[in-house]
């Protein structure tokens, strides 16, 4: 039983990394000014990704867990084998010491959400985040990439 389970944990990081490559390059591939999301999706957006982090840092795996998508949600597993993975491999993602949101660009039900970071160390980082529409009309997370943030906020 563990070996599957640990086989199951190495499919879900290659699958979560696959998605990380593939918000890599619609980073890459994407015009400095995307389109814009209406308002209201802006915000549910956002939203999304605030209440995800507010349930990291409650230790809440059920609640951070239900912001995931069904692609997340079926690689992972588990609420909490997510959040395990979260604080292995998303450290900055799972305790920020800041956070400050740029506006989210997207169309046809796809959004990308950037969030500047820092840790607690006092290092930055982007967070970006691929999230999809679901039938029900709710915003999920369908991926997140976290790179260093060299660059400099004024």
């Amino acid at each position: 039983m563990r070996a599957h389970s640990h086989s199951i944990a190495v499919h879900a990081r290659r699958l979560l990394a696959a998605a990380g490559a593939v918000i890599a390059l619609l980073m890459a591939a994407a015009p400095a000014h995307a389109d814009s999301l209406p308002a209201a999706d802006e915000k549910n957006v956002r939203a999304v990704v605030q209440n995800q982090l507010a349930a990291f840092a409650k230790d809440d795996a059920d609640k951070a867990f239900s912001f995931a998508a069904p692609n997340v949600r079926q690689a992972v597993g588990s609420a909490a084998g997510f959040m395990a993975m979260v604080r292995r491999d998303y450290p900055v993602v799972y305790r920020p010491a800041s956070v400050a949101f740029l506006k989210p660009d997207g169309k046809e039900g796809q959004a990308i959400q950037r969030v500047h970071m820092t840790d607690a160390a006092g290092d930055a980082w982007m967070a970006v985040y691929s999230l999809e529409r679901q039938k029900n009309k709710a915003w999920r997370i369908t991926g997140c990439v976290v790179v260093e943030n060299r660059g400099r906020m004024t």
